[in-house]
């Protein structure tokens, strides 16, 4: 029997002194834990160890992201898609790729692996630094290929060094006044095709190539400005020439225009005078006929004969004839 202490109250109302106990008979058998059997001890601890199994079996793949699963003993890969999977926890290892869009960006601002921006040397061997971003993607169907061949270090060991190989080299195609004013689009062109074709050599898929900015030494900077300055002066006089050349030549077009204009009118004339006289003299009757159109409609005429080629006035005949009667009258009164 085991004595246990522990205060007493009494139920009459009446409190004794805390420092007061009183022994208490606890049976032994009351203290003991239930035993288990052997059997169920065994299948407890195999429950335990597969519900620990199952948790760690199962595994989750999250929204843009590819799991790669690696089998121990066979060695084999497996791409795994977003979601819940199961693997064999100790045989199977599944590693997590992010197949989202990616961005790598080399600039004098970012200090990328010791080094900035991209330098380079134009093609007449000037320097050329280059702020350059490439967004990028893995290549979801050949993630298990990408994690055999690079693993998660693609970007120090494809990426970067491949963009600045290519950068230079396009750099150095181009004159360093066509690279800060007509051939940027053309240097983006030249990096994109080169790098899709080593980013899919690799499993990774090229998104674009965005060329930041193109730095040149201050001195050529200023130099290339003041020789751009002075071909637009000399293109703004060539333009003025031209336009005085046309406008002289406009001149000139109006003049002859002007003066064929005259010559024809003239022949014109000349057809037509000579088309009169011809007329004229094969119907002399016509000149009479002008003769008397021209006349003042004062003066009444008549043609007589038909083939005869002089002119009578009528007004004098009508007075002659008038006079002739008075003159006999004058006469017979006489007798």
């Amino acid at each position: 029997m085991t004595e246990l202490l522990c205060p007493v109250t009494r139920m009459t109302g009446m409190t004794e002194p805390t420092n007061q106990k009183k022994t208490v008979n606890v049976p032994r058998s009351a203290l003991r834990l239930p035993r288990l059997s052997g059997g169920r001890a065994v299948l407890l601890g195999a429950l335990a160890i597969a519900a620990l199994l199952l948790f760690e079996s199962v595994r989750s793949v999250p929204a843009g992201f590819v799991g790669v699963s690696f089998n121990k003993l066979s060695g084999s890969l497996a791409t795994l898609d977003p979601g819940v999977h199961v693997v064999v926890p100790g045989i199977q290892q599944l590693n997590l790729y992010d197949a989202r869009l990616q961005e790598v960006t080399l600039a004098h601002t970012v200090q990328d692996d010791a080094e900035g921006a991209i330098r380079a040397r134009s093609k007449e061997g000037l320097d050329i630094t280059a702020d350059v971003t490439v967004q990028f993607r893995i290549d979801r169907a050949k993630a298990d290929v990408l994690h055999k061949e690079l693993g998660r270090n693609y970007l120090q060991t494809v990426i970067r060094p491949q963009v600045r190989s290519k950068v230079r080299d396009a750099i150095g195609q181009f004159n360093a006044a066509e690279l800060i004013s007509t051939q940027r689009q053309e240097v983006e062109a030249k990096v994109t095709d080169a790098l899709k074709t080593e980013f899919s050599r690799n499993n990774l898929v090229l998104d674009s190539v965005l060329l930041r900015e193109l730095k040149i030494p201050d001195s050529v900077a200023k130099a290339i400005e003041e020789k751009q300055t002075a071909e637009q002066q000399v293109a703004v006089e060539q333009n003025r020439l031209q336009q005085a050349k046309i406008a002289a030549q406009g001149a000139v077009a109006k003049a002859e225009g002007e003066s064929q204009a005259v010559v024809a009118r003239a022949r014109g004339e000349a057809q037509a005078l000579s088309l009169r006289g011809k007329a004229l003299r094969e119907n002399p009757q016509l000149i009479q006929l002008t003769v008397a159109e021209k006349l003042s409609p004062n003066i009444q005429t008549v043609m007589v004969p038909s083939d005869g080629n002089f002119l009578l006035n009528l007004q004098t005949l009508g007075q002659a004839a008038a006079s002739t009667p008075q003159k006999k009258n004058e006469s017979g009164s006489s007798n």
